[in-house]
């Protein structure tokens, strides 16, 4: 009897909620309630959206989510802590998790909640489903392959290639990644593939 496929939940796939967005955002401000709508998009598409107010007091940081996943409405609290900085430059937020009680800076929506991804055995990243061989051509050419996305980056119409004078890291960091694709002889690549 054939083994059943196993497809895994792929978290970079799914809809999440991050820290660190929701501080670009501006949402955690000191004694204030600040609420708002988060969309996510793909392919320029809206595929979904989340009411969210986040509270931050003298005593306790929470975030109230409210949205609608299949068909069914969702309204609960996640609270956030806070950990001082090993670096002692203030302290770092983390999610408590409200299903795993575990701490993180990113919660998945997994089963209609946004949880923790420990709260599904069978998550993955999808470099995860590659292959050995894959990942390593990925590793020595993935510039190669990113090549449109690097330049779209460089010529997007707010990037800064420089501040004061002086050129900015994010553009040091490109023109690194587009030396290293100018690099890249596609015959390697086909030698690589090629090769058991």
């Amino acid at each position: 009897m054939p083994k059943n496929y196993t497809f895994p939940y792929l978290f970079d796939e799914s809809k999440s909620l991050s820290i660190t967005d929701l501080k670009k955002m501006r949402y955690f401000k000191k004694n204030k309630t600040i609420g708002g709508t988060i969309n996510w998009k793909r392919g320029g598409e809206n595929t979904g959206s989340i009411g969210v107010k986040v509270t931050m007091s003298e005593n306790d940081t929470y975030i109230d989510l409210n949205y609608t996943c299949n068909k069914q409405d969702y309204n609960y609290r996640v609270f956030v802590v806070s950990v001082k900085s090993n670096l002692n430059k203030g302290e770092i937020l983390y999610f408590k998790c409200k299903f795993t009680g575990m701490r993180c800076r990113k919660l998945y929506l997994i089963n209609g909640r946004f949880q923790h991804r420990t709260a599904i055995k069978t998550g993955m990243y999808s470099t995860q489903t590659k292959s050995k061989k894959w990942r390593e051509i990925e590793r020595v050419f993935g510039s190669y392959f990113d090549k449109d996305k690097i330049y779209a980056e460089l010529y997007s119409k707010h990037f800064r290639q420089s501040y004061n004078g002086k050129p900015t890291k994010k553009y040091l960091k490109l023109m690194q990644k587009i030396k290293k694709v100018n690099s890249v002889d596609p015959n390697d690549i086909e030698r690589l593939l090629l090769s058991k």
